[in-house]
């Protein structure tokens, strides 16, 4: 058992029962490209392109959030490789500035953030699968509720078996998810060689402006990368440990960066920039050119595999927080089970599905605005995203001694970079939702009451089980 003082631990990972060493490196990269690639490459092209406003400032724009990104994954690197836990970002958090710190992070994460993001891809598997075979009975949009729930069902249960059954269809999926991407890039280069490539119906309206606001592209650029981070979460699983982590995320991410090149630039070839500027289904627009109606279907196929993939790799990755946390607190020591025949965490696992169920109810009796308060957290998400990355300047000054098999070059400079790139990041989020209501309450206050949320059950869990003196 770890040490329960109030002081960063290094809890171990080679006792009987704790994570081993099993992982390849091929699994973790189809894990980080099935987490990072989702709906969003489907739609966000378009919203980039019109905000840029050019053609290089929208390459661009690509081009510098795969930078930044892997700026972020070199300073992971050198987290993960030196810091080695299941519990990845919360072990950062922990040990660069203790307890409480880390527990509001994994309250944060299993509470909205983990199986918020769980429910909400749910729930788009769901709307776009029921499109194709639709599920709605008694005259109920009941569909995409039937399947919100029995996918995560269905993917919990496989990840409860076991790690290798959790990772071969993860492997599965993220390999379906790249051939819908190439079948995106085979479209437009097969209307560039019948000469077909333009976009009859869907030219610039006279009335729509083209912008030319670069920062607030760069936000939903680097929104369409995220989610690399999650890497982290199985450092102590990597067969070659550091050498496959960093691996892992260069690999992944120059995979990511041209994989998003080579789809902007069809629906550059197949619709012209001022038809991608002026489109809100960008990637229907493009495949209608080549297969008419079936389009629909053929994309909503598409968006579900996609969603398919990042539910799978998110239940893998986001479980492992809570058994960090199970670890740490006495009082929670049931999550902190990790199954050696199954090398799983099965208790957080479960807790993780009834918390990603119970969210998915709740958001069929809220309607749109469950999709709201979720997203109305982001300002929780990049505040400990940068505190994560403050944290390699906090840790490299209070343990100078400690080896570290890889370390991020350029530094301080690069990792100045990722921390400024979060806190951009983080005000952007901020000032949105400060903009926006639910329920007519200003949307800011949906992220202070899950901190507040969090801060008493830690109150609650210390009076329970105080902490050794």
């Amino acid at each position: 058992m770890p040490s329960i003082k109030n002081k960063p631990v290094a809890i171990s990972e080679t006792g009987h029962d704790t994570p081993r060493r099993i992982l390849r490196l091929h699994e973790a990269v189809t894990l980080i490209v099935g987490l990072v690639i989702g709906a969003g490459i489907f739609k966000t092209p378009a919203v980039v392109a019109h905000m840029t406003g050019n053609t290089i400032a929208m390459f661009g724009s690509w081009i510098l959030g795969g930078i930044i990104s892997l700026i972020g994954a070199l300073c992971y690197a050198e987290l993960a490789s030196t810091y080695p836990h299941a519990g990845g970002d919360y072990h950062f958090l922990q040990r660069a500035y203790g307890r409480p710190v880390s527990f509001l992070f994994g309250w944060a994460r299993l509470s909205v953030i983990t199986t918020g993001s769980i429910a909400l891809l749910g729930f788009v598997f769901g709307d776009y699968m029921n499109r194709i075979w639709p599920l709605d009975f008694f005259d109920t949009d009941s569909g995409p509720f039937i399947y919100a729930i029995s996918i995560i069902l269905i993917l919990s249960w496989l990840n409860l078996r076991n790690i290798r059954t959790g990772m071969v269809t993860q492997s599965l999926f993220t390999g379906l998810q790249i051939l819908c991407l190439f079948m995106i890039i085979g479209t437009a280069v097969y209307l560039h060689l019948s000469g077909t490539n333009t976009s009859p119906y869907s030219p610039v309206p006279a009335s729509l402006p083209v912008s030319s606001n670069f920062g607030l592209a760069m936000v939903f650029v680097l929104l369409t990368f995220g989610g690399w981070n999650e890497a982290a979460y199985i450092s102590a699983e990597l067969k070659n440990g550091h050498r496959d982590m960093v691996k892992a995320l260069v690999f992944s991410i120059a995979i990511i960066t041209s994989l998003y090149l080579l789809v902007t630039w069809a629906y550059w070839e197949g619709l012209g920039f001022p038809g991608m500027t002026s489109s809100r289904t960008i990637a229907a627009d493009l495949m209608y050119m080549t297969f008419g109606e079936a389009a629909k279907k053929i994309i909503s196929l598409m968006i579900a595999i996609s969603a398919l993939t990042s539910i799978n790799a998110t239940i893998i990755v986001g479980a492992r927080t809570s058994y960090a946390m199970g670890k740490d607190w006495p009082v929670l020591h049931r999550l902190g089970t990790w199954d050696m025949t199954r090398n799983t965490p099965v208790n957080a696992l479960r807790i993780q599905c009834i918390a990603s169920l119970f969210l998915v109810v709740l958001g069929t009796l809220i309607g749109g605005g469950f999709k709201s308060m979720v997203e109305f957290t982001a300002p929780v998400f990049w505040l400990f995203f940068l505190l994560a990355g403050l944290s390699l300047f906090v840790l490299r000054n209070r343990d100078p001694h400690i080896p570290r098999p890889f370390k991020v070059p350029f530094y301080p400079i690069l990792p100045l970079v990722f921390c400024l790139t979060c806190f951009y990041m983080l005000w952007s989020s901020l000032s949105y939702v400060y903009d926006q209501s639910l329920g007519g309450i200003n949307a800011a206050w949906i992220g202070v009451a899950v901190l507040l949320l969090g801060i008493i059950l830690l109150w609650i869990i210390n009076r329970i089980s105080p902490a050794e003196k």
